[in-house]
């Protein structure tokens, strides 16, 4: 939000050229994007290592901690900005970690080697593991490819709370916790600095006393947090934005990608665009680890964690928004789904060339193989790559070819909004052909495209906008 106002005028000009040498950067490789599209849907991993560097933080559990990945956020913004999804990750899940390339200092390159079946922190700190290492073991976990990073120590926590003048938080019963220093009555308080701290690490006072139910409790302190950036009492402060934006600056470290502060500013705007009762707070669906006699950590509840990591894929909302879109399109797509409603042609007769227009590399003959192999699609061939990306798979098609349009979208799951009625082209053949392109939402070929067919899982979720009590 800082970054926001900060961005206009010459004055917020020149101010930004002096946040940029606060900015900490992090090559991690092609762990993740090399810049930044404020027209794309886009994933950032947010770290929090229980590094103690800084004042006042070596007392703090393990004093020569290299600092692990003690709280880890993979928060994705919806493409078309109307909600937010932030699933935690519980640092006890255990993974694999696959080997991992990093850059050293003097620009040179080594591989740290991968570990099987560990804990998700040592993905970070341990043998050299940078956060691009992390990127890539949530990625092998979760389907989902984070595009970049923002890591945050111990000293964020603290200045970033007293930059806004403190967080209001919410505790159903009063705790005095010997090992995190957190004494609070029950009900809301404010706290920052140091009490701020204390909250995000105290576990001993909260549920169980694990780490999913202090995981609640960070989520219930981030969407206090997120409120009170928000809010109009920081927004028209210019002392205040100023503290936030140092603090901010000063206090995380990102990847390459994202590392000039205009590129923050940017990504800012975009979240700034997501109505916090749209932004989700969840958790990464787990159970017991059946190995333990005495358990200690946590594998992934395989019933519920691929769909729910799909529906974030897809971009299905957690939120009451999706009911809304949902309504929406059947009033909107009346014509849409006409299209598909017709005979089919023979998947002998399709006859469609296939472009890749922002899918990963090969998905265009990889659909070529699979359509011919295993669809009975004998006619469609590879065309490359598309002049420009796009975000949806679509299917153009002259008006004799519908019929294999209405085929084709059957076997693909377009659904009726990717078919657009128009012209046709010829084919290597010299026969007309119809054109698929395949956008960022391409998963693989087989994997249907149809969105509506994404089932959402039952996990416990709660919103920004709501106000809830720590337990």
């Amino acid at each position: 939000m800082a970054f926001v106002v900060l961005g206009t005028g010459t004055a917020g000009y020149l101010y930004l050229r002096h946040l940029e040498g606060n900015v900490t950067t992090t090559d991690v490789g092609d762990a993740g994007k090399g810049g930044f599209s404020r027209d794309e849907a886009f994933t950032i991993l947010v770290i929090g290592t229980d590094k103690r560097t800084g004042k006042g933080n070596g007392g703090y559990g393990d004093r020569g901690s290299t600092g692990h990945a003690d709280t880890t956020i993979l928060l994705h913004v919806a493409e078309d900005r109307t909600n937010a999804t932030a699933l935690s990750i519980p640092r006890d899940l255990i993974v694999d970690i696959p080997d991992c390339p990093t850059k050293l200092e003097d620009g040179s390159q080594k591989v740290v080697p991968g570990q099987r079946g560990v804990r998700f922190n040592r993905s970070l700190g341990e043998g050299g593991r940078d956060p691009g290492c992390t990127m890539r073991t949530v990625a092998g976990v979760t389907g989902i490819k984070p595009d970049h990073f923002m890591m945050a120590d111990f000293n964020a926590v603290k200045t970033l709370t007293a930059a806004v003048d403190g967080v209001t938080v919410c505790l159903e019963h009063p705790v005095d916790d010997r090992e995190s220093k957190l004494r609070l009555p029950a009900g809301e308080s404010t706290v920052e600095g140091e009490d701020a701290l204390a909250f995000v690490r105290t576990r001993h006072s909260f549920g169980n006393q694990g780490d999913l139910d202090r995981i609640r409790a960070q989520q219930h302190f981030l969407a206090s947090l997120m409120r009170k950036m928000a809010s109009g009492d920081t927004l028209t402060d210019p002392g205040r934005l100023l503290r936030l934006a140092e603090a901010a600056t000063k206090a995380l470290t990102v990847d390459t990608g994202i590392g000039k502060v205009s590129t923050l500013k940017d990504i800012a705007l975009e979240l700034r665009k997501v109505p916090t009762r749209n932004i989700a707070f969840t958790t990464v669906p787990v159970r017991d680890n059946p190995a333990e006699a005495v358990k200690a950590t946590v594998v992934l509840d395989e019933s519920k964690a691929p769909q729910l990591f799909e529906a974030i894929r897809d971009d299905v909302p957690l939120t009451e928004v999706e009911e809304r879109r949902k309504k929406d399109n059947a009033r909107e797509s009346a014509a849409d789904a006409a299209r598909l409603k017709g005979p089919r042609a023979p998947a002998s007769e399709v006859r469609v060339r296939v472009l890749n227009g922002g899918a990963p590399a090969g998905s265009a003959q990889e659909t070529v193989r699979w359509l011919q192999a295993e669809q009975g699609v004998v006619e469609a061939e590879n065309a490359g790559n598309a002049f420009a990306a796009r975000s949806r798979s679509t299917l153009e098609y002259a008006p004799d070819q519908a019929a294999q349009a209405r085929r084709l979208a059957d076997i693909m799951g377009l659904p009726g909004s990717a078919l657009k009625p128009g012209g046709s082209v010829t084919g290597s053949q010299g026969l007309p052909t119809m054109t698929l392109t395949l956008g960022r939402d391409f998963l693989g070929a087989g994997v249907r495209l149809d969105r509506s067919r994404t089932v959402m899982p039952d996990v416990e979720k709660s919103t920004a906008d709501t106000v809830e009590c720590a337990r």
